[in-house]
Formats: C-alpha cells, structure tokens, sequence
C-alpha cells in the first residue's frame, strides 16, 4: 500500500523508508517557531534544566505578534525575555514588533517551503500546510525540547481526504470552503488526523487561498491540513525561497481512513455563528443579523489577496455609523504593497481604522476588544465565548468580501448587496 503526502514527509525526516498511521516516531524538525506569548515559557523550561544552546539558531523562528505594539507591562516584558533570547543565541528568524503574523510571514518570506516539517508553539501552525508542508502546533515544553534537540515526537496521524469539485460561485473563496468542511464534519471530525485537500476547485485557488484553508484545519481538531504542491505552488515558492525544497504527493494507492467529495459550485459565502466554527449558516440566512465590529485581518484572511477583496467592496463606500471596521495588514509586506495599491486609502476614506500589523482582536488581545453583548463579523479563525473579548459578546467567521459588506450595511450582508458583480473584476 502506498503512502500519503503526510506519511512520505513523515518518514523521510524520520529517517524511515515508511511509516503508518498510529506508528510512534521521532522526527528532525526544519523550523522550530514560538511567539511573543509562548516562546518565554519555553524559554523558562530551557533555563530550568539548564540548556543553554539551541540546536541551530538557522532553524529557529520567533515572531512577535500576539501582544504587539505591547499593550502592558506583561505584554512589554514577554517581548522583553523572547527578544533578548533571541540575540543571546544568535537566532536567524527573529521579527520585531510591526513585522507581523508568524503564518503570514514564515511562507511570504520563504522560510517554510513544500517538503518542510515544521513545529510552532501556536495553533495555527498548520497553515504551511497550504504551501505543502506538514506543519503542526505544540505546546511550549514539546518546543523546548525541539529548541534543544531539533527533534520532535510525534504519532503519526491517520489521513482524511477532502475533495472539491466544481468552479466557485462568485464571492465565494478558500474561507468558505474550510467553513463549508467544518460544518460538514464539526469541530472534532478530524482529532489528531492530517486533512488532504485536492480537486479541481482547490486547483485554481491562489496559494494565499489554500494557506487559509490550512489555516483552520485545527478547527476541525485536525493535527495538520495539508495540499500538494503544484505549478502555482512553485511559481511562489521560487520567489522566495530561502533554501531548497522537497516536493511530495500521495500515491494514488494511499489509504485514508475517510474521503469526502463535494460540489464547491453550490456552496455560497458561508458564515460561522458563534459559538463554533462548526455552526456554519449561507450568508443568506444570516442577514437578519446586525453588526457592532468589522474585523478585516488575522493570519487566515490578512494576506494582500484579503485586503483587495475587501476594499472592492468598499471602494466609494462608506462604513454604517454604527460600526467601527478595523483592518489590520497581516504582514508590513502586505502593509506596503496595500499602501503601494492604494487600499490603504480606500479602507481611511471609507471610515475603518487601519493597525499596524498584529494578532490584536483575533485572540482578544487588544486593538478591538468586544464588550459585552457586543457583536463582530471577523475574518479570523476563532468564535469561541469570549475569544474576541468579554464572554457574553459574539463573534461571526466569513470570507472578507463578506466582512466588508457587512461593515457598509451594518449587518451581516452578502457583498452583491453593496456592489454589482458588473461593476468590478472580484479577485480571484
């Protein structure tokens, strides 16, 4: 029996000529990353066993993100501890406040590239899995112990295949198509499994699109998300890459322990109500909702592509008086080509508040915390009580044509409500 596009990663960095699902392993990592809020508890574990050297300071990344511009003393002094790491070991890929998103920057710059196994002290780590990596979060001390040994010890995970057939409706992106499979299969429908996306509707995504789709797959409990490199893939690989690559596909005689097969021409923009991303509902169904807080950003829809969308719609526009619209660039790369494309201008004269590059309201940190009763339409990841601020507020997931719309209207509103399809070309 052949193996998947996982288990072939998997073996090779675990010097194996074949591994299977529930085998026990230990594997060489390619990046070990931490953030502004996890990196100092494994920085606290090094030092309480007295590990003073990291395994290659090449192979490490840490990105301030979370907290940033630090909103406190707390906040001020996690940055403190991580940044002097950072220059103590020498580290490589070291970002600073403003430079961005860990998920962001790590593939835009071309230091997570196809072939790459990669372990971050974040969730969301599973989003380089749409440029064909095996990506999966951990927590701080399993990072503590890559940091010291550049190795991890993983299960290796059963595979579920998604397939998507069928050209995409109009408005309808990569966000609806993760929203669409979590709602279909819930929030714990792939437990410690590495969900394979393919078909033709995945095929003419952009890489940004897939990365968002990789992206959420840990909201569906997934250990990773993962979609085979292809002539898109290398096109934007090559541009940045930062050291070779490997490229891996599944064979055709792969087993996977479950396969869904969906026509991606009738699913519409979708939006997750709270309090799960699986309580998915057509955007159609939910314009009765009205709206408090536009967020435009995150590491799953912050990316240049994001941006576009939403200042189509909102171009000549101007936000409802009842709502503030923050849009945050995920990246300062994706802030300057904004501000290069002039969406930086649209966004201001259409009234939304335009932040430097953070994590901010996705996790409730700060720079649009919810209060209570409160209601945001978001393009992040995440709707759990409480996740965008004060437990009894809500928070709604759609693509950011969706969330833009919605920031004109002041309720949740597909974007054909605001602008004529005729009267643009909607990126694809």
């Amino acid at each position: 029996m052949g193996m998947t596009i996982t288990e072939k990663i998997l073996a090779d960095h675990a010097g194996k000529r074949e591994v299977y699902p529930g085998e026990l392993i230990t594997a060489k990592v390619d990046l070990a990353m931490a953030n502004d809020v996890t990196a100092p508890l494994a920085i606290k574990t090094l030092e309480k066993y007295s590990i003073d050297k990291v395994f290659d300071p090449n192979k490490v990344a840490l990105v301030l993100s979370h907290f940033v511009p630090a909103k406190d003393i707390k906040s001020a002094e996690q940055a403190k501890m991580v940044r002097e790491f950072a220059r103590k070991h020498n580290i490589k890929w070291f970002f600073q406040e403003g430079e961005g998103i860990e998920h962001t920057i790590l593939p835009e710059q071309g230091i997570v590239v196809p072939g790459d196994l990669v372990i971050g002290a974040d969730s969301h780590t599973c989003t380089y899995g749409g440029i064909g990596a095996f990506a999966t979060g951990v927590g701080s001390t399993d990072l503590a112990y890559a940091l010291a040994t550049g190795e991890i010890w993983l299960k290796v995970p059963e595979s579920m295949k998604f397939i998507f057939y069928g050209k995409l409706q109009p408005w309808v992106t990569g966000k609806d198509l993760i929203l669409h499979t979590i709602g279909q299969i819930g929030v714990d429908g792939a437990l410690y499994r590495a969900m394979e996306f393919e078909g033709e509707a995945i095929r003419d995504l952009s890489v940004e699109q897939r990365l968002t789709i990789a992206n959420m797959a840990i909201e569906a409990g997934g250990k990773s998300g993962i979609i085979a490199p292809d002539e898109k893939t290398l096109e934007y690989v090559s541009q940045r890459a930062k050291k070779p690559w490997k490229i891996y596909s599944s064979d055709p005689d792969a087993h996977y322990v479950e396969v869904y097969e969906w026509d991606a021409g009738k699913i519409e923009p979708l939006v997750a109500w709270p309090y799960l991303p699986s309580n998915v509902h057509p955007v159609s169904e939910s314009t009765h909702i009205t709206i408090d807080q536009a967020f435009i950003g995150s590491c799953t829809n912050g990316r240049i592509e994001d941006l576009r969308l939403a200042a189509s719609v909102l171009k000549g526009k101007k936000v409802h008086p009842y709502v503030r619209c923050i849009v945050i660039p995920a990246s300062k790369n994706v802030y300057h080509q904004a501000l290069h494309e002039g969406l930086i201008d649209i966004f201001t004269e259409a009234g939304c508040i335009v932040s430097v590059s953070t994590c901010g309201p996705c996790l409730g940190g700060h720079m649009g915390i919810l209060a209570e009763g409160e209601r945001c339409i978001s393009t992040s990841n995440r709707n759990f009580p409480g996740r965008m601020g004060h437990p009894k507020s809500e928070a709604y997931l759609a693509n950011p044509a969706v969330v833009a719309a919605s920031a004109v209207l002041g309720r949740i509103a597909h974007p054909e409500e605001v602008v004529k399809l005729e009267e643009i070309e909607v990126p694809t």
